[in-house]
């Protein structure tokens, strides 16, 4: 079955992170529902990736930059 996936990339990291990783069938692409559902899916897992690629190493065991961060984006 096919799957999507989304992955970080920063250059400097030995290994990429997987963000979002879903499977699908062609068949599920036949409701227009599941398809907007999919592309909001896909879309916060891009935004996460991005943040992922972006945050400073040195904060990452941090975790009052994390709760700044929820709080700079609340849903």
């Amino acid at each position: 079955m096919p799957q999507i996936l989304v992955v970080t990339d920063v250059p400097e990291a030995t290994q990429s992170e997987v963000v979002y990783r879903e499977r699908i069938a062609l068949s599920d692409l036949e409701s227009d529902h599941f398809s907007a559902q999919l592309v909001e899916r896909v879309g916060w897992a891009v935004l996460d990736a991005d943040e992922l690629e972006h945050r400073d190493p040195r904060t990452l065991d941090d975790p009052t930059v994390i709760n700044r961060q929820a709080e700079a984006f609340p849903n």
